[in-house]
């Protein structure tokens, strides 16, 4: 018998806000959660859009500031960061390295990108629920997708909300 287990955030007070692993199921992912009161940085927010092509005369109007924590997270105790290893999410703009924002509260929909735990092993893939079959799909046509099947465990940690990656300088 395959379990599905799609874990939405449920709050535990056994453990501290600020512990180490979040915990669903039977499973333990080491994961940072954040402290009980997030810090506040606002940042310069021009309204401008800056041309990616020919360049154009710059309007130096500052309309407005923007917290990160704000635009990045709405749920703060449901959202845990996880980094990247690996090439299978290219084709999502998912790249080695990138910083990936994960809202546990959060539903997963047909093609969500999701955190997942297939049999105790942890990837983040599309999640393919178009048919009665359940899929998690590779954004790169070089690495394989996965059919959950009967006697398979599968567990969602929670949808990809955001990606954050450093650029060379």
């Amino acid at each position: 018998m395959s379990v599905i287990s799609i874990s939405s955030y449920q709050p535990r007070n056994t453990k501290p806000l600020n512990s180490a692993a979040l915990w669903s199921d039977d499973l333990e992912l080491p994961i940072l959660e954040p402290q009980q009161q997030l810090s506040t940085l606002e940042l310069p927010l021009f309204t401008s859009k800056v041309p990616a092509g020919f360049p154009s005369p710059a309007d130096d109007h500052l309309e407005s500031t923007i917290d990160l924590n704000q635009h990045c997270i709405s749920n703060p105790p449901a959202t845990f960061f996880v980094k990247v290893k690996g090439h299978s999410m290219t084709g999502a703009g998912i790249n080695d390295g990138d910083m990936l924002v994960v809202d546990r509260s959060l539903r997963p929909n047909n093609n969500s990108i999701v955190v997942a735990v297939i049999d105790g092993e942890v990837t983040v893939k599309a999640l393919d629920t178009s048919t009665d079959e359940i899929w998690l799909r590779s954004r790169n046509s070089d690495y394989p997708d996965f059919q959950i099947k009967e006697g398979m465990e599968l567990h969602i940690w929670g949808v990809v909300k955001n990606v954050i990656r450093s650029l060379p300088v």
